[in-house]
């Protein structure tokens, strides 16, 4: 007689708090970026402030740095799953716009508050390489997530049956390389500024403009 040993409860629960706790560190670092600079902080600072031993931050990130990429990645999450639940029946397009609006409205996907320290953080990111190549990392991440996300949607399938003049819709991973920029471009292009969080020159609204001027790009067949 042959039993299975069933995964412990216990696995899940410590994955929960390894990720709450690197999620603790990247707040705690983002506030002392924002309020004392990039140069000014210590790894030594942020685990003072996130209330955890040096060491055990260097467990978790090998770098100052890359203490903030769990909030980048978040917003970046929390876009392509945006975009994974928008109603299977509207086009692509639609299902971009509609993940920029529950992602760069204020209170939909960060606070209005916290908009200001997205553009401290994408502003440091612009200026410190290791800040930009943690950005970036985020972001091609981001745009795999985003890839598997339209392909669930069909997106990418090739031409139109019987048609030789229906140009082929590109592969989801460049398709969603194409949105990724759109929005990166309008977050770093509203950083650069003192555009406002809401309405005319604010992130969702770029992102928006961004999206509508590649109405004519082949997101599906």
């Amino acid at each position: 007689m042959s039993s299975t040993t069933p995964t412990p409860p216990q696995a899940s629960l410590t994955e929960r708090r390894k990720a709450e706790t690197r999620m603790a560190i990247a707040r705690a670092a983002a506030g002392l970026f924002v309020r004392h600079g990039l140069r000014a902080t210590r790894a030594e600072d942020i685990a003072q402030a996130a209330g955890i031993a040096p060491r055990t931050f260097y467990r978790y990130f090998a770098t100052k740095e890359e203490a903030v990429a769990p909030l980048y990645g978040a917003g970046a999450q929390r876009w392509a799953e945006a975009v994974r639940a928008a109603p299977a029946d509207v086009s692509v397009l639609r299902a971009l716009e509609h993940g920029v609006r529950h992602t760069l409205t204020p209170g939909a996907g960060v606070s209005a508050s916290s908009w200001e320290w997205v553009r401290t953080l994408l502003r440091l990111a612009e200026a410190n390489p290791s800040l930009r190549r943690v950005w970036a990392e985020v972001c091609q991440a981001s745009e795999r997530t985003l890839g598997e996300v339209l392909a669930e949607r069909g997106t990418g399938t090739g031409t139109a049956a019987g048609d030789d003049n229906v140009a082929a819709a590109p592969e989801p991973r460049f398709t969603a390389a194409v949105a990724s920029a759109a929005v990166r471009t309008a977050l770093e292009g509203w950083a650069e500024g003192d555009g406002p969080v809401e309405g005319p020159g604010s992130p969702a609204e770029l992102a928006l403009r961004n999206l509508r001027a590649l109405r004519d790009f082949p997101w599906e067949a």
